[in-house]
């Protein structure tokens, strides 16, 4: 096995810099630079020197195989974060024998194919580095810490139990076997699928949190939809005009709403189009409105949309309210995107209508995941129906609850994921 070195903190000058080394001759290689190093999982500050040259006094940690990150022996430079130091530091390291610079997600690979992380971790990390809002942040510590790999493995000794029995049955079909275990079978099948629909169905929330919600404004030119994309924003995203039609394709600027992760879609106004490209966008916005997770409807008159009569309107809001001399019609959230009116309202009734969606969210939020529990499924239906059927087909019954255990183990990286291996860590950076 080779030793891996790599920068493990942001690239650039900063006031610290971490410099990770994962592998069997991670502490040779520390002792050539540092001369001695400190006491296992304790920190201690050691002058670096190579060929003579002192490059830099650094604070060094070292972990014993079976203790660290990685599984593997691993020390940790962290120097002062200059970009001259951790260049001298990196250039040493890499003269050192048996060593070499760490790929892509390198050091969480090994940490998977040391037992140190299962795979479902392996993402939860991967989300947890990617979380821009403190939901997210959340959810990939929970999926981090294991949670998606507790559900699988509580299911699988029900599905596990359900097959021993099963093959009871088969191992001593020549016998007079004195109880019935079919009664036991079903009830541990009708405990099973139930929890994993319930994951199916919270699927779309579940990724929608890990991808981000999507919220579009619609309404007339003119309405004020990009000035209140700007408030959203609180910066200058789109161009805004008293000119109809300046808006012709759609804006989107993503922003943490309320803690949650979202983009909002700033859309043509909505009219009967002078012209091809704006009736293009017009179109473009419609369509958007219907696939979102909420559409934000502004309203400048009495009278609805009627372009939008195929789309539901989650938000009713009143635009530029602080024009409007007489009273706001009912149901409508009275904003104005210059003055700042309404905005902290609108943001929380946003916040209100997707905190309700995400109520129902699953543990998996991967199309890998969900296409686990999909066979999962799958196969214990097909169980189900066996055990109900022809008591002489016991092992198809066996069988489909091997496919479903199998499904559940896939979710965690115990089986049928090594193809996917290469693309999970390309989107990790260099020093994990």
């Amino acid at each position: 096995m080779e030793t891996i070195f790599a920068l493990a903190s942001a690239r650039g000058r900063a006031g610290v810099s971490v410099i990770r080394v994962s592998g069997p001759q991670a502490k040779n290689a520390a002792l050539v630079l540092c001369g001695s190093l400190p006491k296992a999982r304790q920190a201690g500050v050691r002058r670096i020197t190579w060929r003579g040259d002192v490059i830099d006094d650094a604070l060094v940690l070292s972990f014993d195989a079976g203790a660290s990150f990685t599984g593997e022996d691993v020390v940790e430079f962290q120097v002062h974060g200059s970009v001259a130091v951790v260049k001298a530091v990196l250039a040493a390291l890499a003269e050192q024998p048996g060593l070499r610079v760490a790929e892509a997600g390198e050091f969480t690979r090994r940490a998977l194919e040391n037992g140190r992380l299962d795979l479902s971790e392996v993402e939860g990390l991967g989300d947890l580095i990617e979380a821009e809002t403190e939901l997210q942040r959340q959810r990939a510590m929970a999926q981090m810490s294991g949670g998606l790999r507790r559900l699988a493995d509580d299911l699988r000794a029900k599905l596990v139990r359900a097959a021993a029995l099963i093959e009871a049955t088969i191992d001593f079909a020549d016998e007079d076997v004195p109880v019935d275990v079919t009664p036991e079978v079903l009830d541990l099948i009708g405990a099973v699928l139930p929890e994993l629909q319930a994951q199916v169905d919270g699927f779309g929330v579940a990724e929608r949190l890990r991808d981000g919600f999507e919220v579009v404004i619609v309404g007339r030119p003119n309405a004020g939809k990009s000035t209140l994309l700007n408030a959203l924003a609180g910066r200058e995203a789109a161009i805004t005009s008293t000119i109809a039609g300046t808006t012709r394709d759609l804006i989107e600027v993503r922003m943490d709403l309320a803690g949650l992760p979202v983009t909002v879609v700033d859309t043509a106004g909505l009219r009967e189009a002078g012209d091809e490209i704006e009736r293009i966008g017009i179109a473009k916005a419609i369509e958007r409105a219907r696939m979102a997770d909420l559409c934000v409807a502004l309203l400048d008159g009495a009278d609805p949309l009627p372009l939008l009569a195929e789309v539901e309107i989650d938000i009713a809001v009143q635009a530029k309210a602080d024009e409007v001399a007489g009273p706001i019609p009912a149901g409508r959230i009275a904003i104005s995107g210059k003055t700042g009116q309404g905005i902290a309202a609108l943001i929380e009734e946003i916040g209100r209508r997707l905190e309700r969606k995400i109520m129902g969210a699953s543990a998996i939020n991967r199309m890998r995941h969900l296409e686990a529990v999909s066979r999962a499924i799958m196969a214990l239906e097909s169980a189900r129906i066996e055990v109900l059927g022809s008591p002489d087909r016991m092992e198809l019954v066996a069988e489909r609850l091997r496919e479903a255990i199998r499904a559940l183990e896939s979710l965690v990286g115990r089986v049928d994921v090594e193809h996917l291996l290469g693309e999970i860590f390309a989107n990790f950076c260099i020093g994990k």
